[in-house]
This record gives structure tokens, sequence and C-alpha cells, in this order.
């Protein structure tokens, strides 16, 4: 799903391939040169002060890699790491040239992270994967398995989740339940970060915020074929997770900005129009209301409320309405100085009969 893109100091971002570094700014070809040579899988992986799982992290992503039978890279993305991280992803990029590594100047977060190494996968398939080891690298192949049935995206559910029983695992069931009922994509666990894509389905995808759990959405809101498929998760090993509840607030108010821009990204005039004629009505039935009590209830204007609440609705309806205005010729202007489309196809049939 193409989505506007914003440009700010979080997008700033080095990669390096430690065994042969290159120029800042060669990075879009590599991706390019690497899919050109037959790169089948990319594993993504970002990392955050993980220096403990590093060693483990990399070699069972390795043995799994191997064991899958086609080409692929592992990339792994140091999201601005104050550890000891930044070292080991030098040297374990130095003893294999499949790994790839993109160190961020700073910690940008965790949808900025695995969406930078989304840009720059060369594989045809795509796989996401926390760094933390709770997710296990051994499940990797039941996701490939499952794509290859012909499905787009297959998304892992923690169905035994050996996280706290209240603070976590509750929170996250309420949450997976409400962005499930809000988006209409039944899943049991958007928060699972261990996912496998076709390329073609990120493709024009931004991210921001904490929406790379929303991919699954996007990607079925776009005709993608979406399965969720049981995947183990194993109690941490090292260090204690990176988030708390506040995430949930966040995710929360993401999801109103799918939704909006699912429903209403070409056509904004709906919302804020339709908001505003509502608005405008409610101050037609108020004044309406103020007349009859003056009219027939004797109660004098300035003895209620009802005119002054009249004029805010109409006010706030107007407003409203002008809002939309400027909504729709902010997205007609985007989508033609981009040379974007409203619409998205499948596939063309017969279409070279015509050339």
């Amino acid at each position: 799903m193409s989505m506007p893109t914003l440009s700010g100091s979080k997008a700033i971002y080095n990669i390096m391939d430690m065994t042969n570094p290159r120029p800042s700014g060669s990075t879009v070809s590599d991706s390019q040169s690497r899919a050109a040579a037959g790169v089948e899988l990319s594993i993504v992986c970002p990392i955050f002060n993980e220096e403990e799982s590093i060693p483990a992290l990399v070699q069972s992503l390795l043995a799994v890699a191997e064991q899958v039978n086609c080409s692929f890279e592992i990339i792994l993305v140091n999201d601005g790491s104050t550890d000891g991280s930044a070292e080991l992803l030098a040297k374990a990029a130095r003893t294999r040239r499949k790994i790839k590594i993109i160190e961020f100047r700073f910690n940008a977060g965790q949808t900025a992270a695995l969406m930078a190494g989304i840009d720059h996968a060369a594989g045809q398939i795509i796989v996401t994967i926390d760094a933390d080891l709770q997710n296990d690298p051994q499940d990797i192949p039941l996701l490939l398995a499952k794509l290859h049935e012909g499905f787009d995206v297959v998304s892992g559910w923690r169905k035994d989740r050996q996280d706290a029983a209240i603070r976590r695992n509750l929170v996250s069931r309420v949450a997976n339940l409400l962005i499930s009922t809000v988006s209409g994509v039944k899943l049991h666990d958007y928060g699972c970060t261990l996912k496998a894509y076709r390329k073609e389905v990120l493709q024009g995808m931004r991210l921001y915020g904490e929406m790379h759990r929303f991919v699954p959405i996007y990607a079925s809101w776009m005709g993608a074929k979406v399965v969720e498929l049981p995947v183990r998760h194993h109690a941490r090993r090292f260090g204690k997770s990176k988030y708390g509840l506040n995430r949930t607030f966040k995710v929360l108010l993401d999801l109103m900005v799918v939704k909006f821009f699912h429903r209403f990204l070409v056509k904004p005039i709906y919302l804020f129009g339709g908001f505003g004629i509502w608005s405008i009505l409610g101050g037609f039935l108020a004044i309406g209301y103020a007349l009859y009590l003056k009219l027939f209830e004797n109660t004098s204007l300035i003895q209620t409320p009802l005119p002054i609440l009249a004029t805010m609705l109409i006010l706030i309806g107007v407003t409203s309405i002008l809002m939309g205005l400027l909504a729709e010729i902010m997205v007609r202007a985007y989508y033609e100085s981009q040379g974007l489309r409203a619409y998205h196809v499948r596939n063309f049939f017969n279409f070279e009969d015509t050339v």
C-alpha cells in the first residue's frame, strides 16, 4: 500500500557490508544488483542492545538459512545500540559475506529498523525475526513452506507465549482482539515479529511509529493472502524487554492512523465533510429548538445556551468541510507529483498484443 512519505532525522542510516565497505549512497544499487544475482531469501533482524544474544543469534540464523537450500542473505540492523553490539556485528560480518549490517546513527525504533532492512533486502522472500532469541529461527522453514502453499504473508503466532501473564500476555490479547475487530483481519498475534513475506507485497509500503505489526493488515487490504502459523516462543535468556505498557497506547493510536489511511486516504472529504454536515445539521436543530422555546414556551434566547451551541456547531461544521477540501487538494497534489495511482493492479493479460 502506498503511503505518504515523511522526511525526518529518524530516516538517517548507513548500510555497510563490513567485509567490503562501499561509499554512502550506493545502497539502492547494491540491493538491486544482489537481486539480479538471484538472492532468494532475506532474513531481516532489528537489534538494540543485544550483545549477549548476538553470537547465538548469528549462529542459529546461519544454520537455518543453510538448511533451506537457497541463496540467502542475513540483514542485521543495529538500531543505535549503546552496548557492544556494533563490535560483535562487525566481527560476524567479517567472517561471512552473507551477513549484511545496517548501522543507525541513533536509536530510531523497531519499525524504522525493520523498514531499513526491508528497503535494502534483495531476496524475493523476506523473513523478519527478533534478536532476543525468543523467536526460534528453526521455525523459518515452516513459514517458507507455508508461503509455498500459495500465501503471500505468513504471520507467526506465539501460541504458548513465555512472557508475564498479566503485564504482557493479557494486555497483548486484548490489543490483538481490538486490532482484529477494527481491521477485519483476524489474527491472534500481531506483535510477533517472526513473519514471512513475498517481496512484492511490501513494495511501496512505508511504515512509521509502531506500524510494523500492521503489515498483514495492509497486505490483506491490498488483496494479499494472509495466514497465521503457530510458532515456538522461548523465555528471554539475556537482558530484559525494551518495551513497556506505554507501547500499547502507541499501537492503538497507530491503529487509528492505519484505519484512516485505508478508508479515507484518497477521499478525506468523506470524513471531514461528513462530520461537518452532521455538525451543521446539529446547529440548525439547536437553533430550531431555541426558536420553538421562544415562540411556544416563552423562553428567552438569552435564557438558554442553545444559540451559542448552534453557532459553535455551525462554525465547526463549516471549518471541517473546509479542512476536507484542503485535504483533497493535498492528496491530489501528492498523487500527481509522485506519479501515483489510487489503484493497484495484480496482473495484466494480453496487453502485449496492443504494443
